[in-house]
């Protein structure tokens, strides 16, 4: 039971989290996404987890607006980098989700202790994506959205500029399939990738997976994110 419990509270912190980065998106103001991790009822390891779960895009208003982080939010943040490296075994898209997690405190220019503050120039291994077939690299990508900004480099964005046929395909299927997560996190990726073909009608897509999907908090912040992105600026 109480695992039962903390696991609904984890999940219901985190759509308040997405919820406060979409109202920072909308509004400009990251003064707006700090309720969440200020409540009493969001507890450390809550916070800390929830954090983890959204990744880099629980910054994502300064990413794209150039707003001030939150300084509530921005301490959870770091506590949940800084305290929960990835372990040896973990999997390729939490090692990624971590380095871009870090790589958003490093443009920032906050320091990060130990082994943290100096590995900002080195990147994970993709070679497990490269390879990947069309369905398992949307799902990966979705997953990895975070990495989706303007400007951003690095093996990801490398990746997934190379086969932007691939991610529509991947795009249209997570849309009959429902996948309104997926197909959000898809498109995110879309809206910066040359090479998209004119016929996948991108703009009427996102209009309708927001129409179906976007009252899931976690689907309008990516929709909000390929909103935003032919006009951000990536610190």
């Amino acid at each position: 039971m109480e695992q039962s419990s903390t696991s609904a509270l984890l999940q219901g912190t985190v759509l308040d989290l997405a919820s406060d980065v979409v109202s920072a998106l909308r509004s400009g103001d990251h003064a707006r996404a700090g309720g969440t991790l200020a409540r009493d009822g969001a507890g450390g390891n809550i916070a800390r987890a929830a954090v983890r779960v959204l990744g880099a895009d629980t910054l994502l208003p300064t990413a794209l607006l150039r707003v001030p982080p939150d300084p509530g939010r921005l301490a959870v943040f770091k506590d949940a980098v800084t305290a929960h490296p990835p372990r040896a075994d973990a999997a390729p898209a939490v090692v990624w989700s971590h380095w871009a997690m870090a790589r958003a405190l490093r443009r920032l220019d906050e320091p990060l202790p130990g082994p943290l503050a100096g590995d900002g120039d080195t990147e994970p291994d993709a070679a497990w994506l490269e390879d990947a077939g069309w369905q398992s690299l949307t799902h990966q990508l979705a997953v990895l959205a975070p990495l989706a900004l303007p400007g951003e480099e690095c093996a990801v964005t490398r990746v997934a500029r190379r086969r932007p046929v691939d991610v529509a395909r991947g795009f249209v299927r997570a849309v009959r399939r429902r996948d309104w997560q997926q197909a959000a996190g898809a498109g995110r990726w879309l809206t910066l990738l040359d090479g998209v073909p004119d016929t996948l009608g991108l703009d009427t897509g996102l209009d309708f997976v927001r129409l179906m999907g976007g009252s899931d908090p976690r689907v309008a912040l990516q929709l909000e994110a390929a909103r935003l992105m032919p006009a951000g600026v990536l610190l």
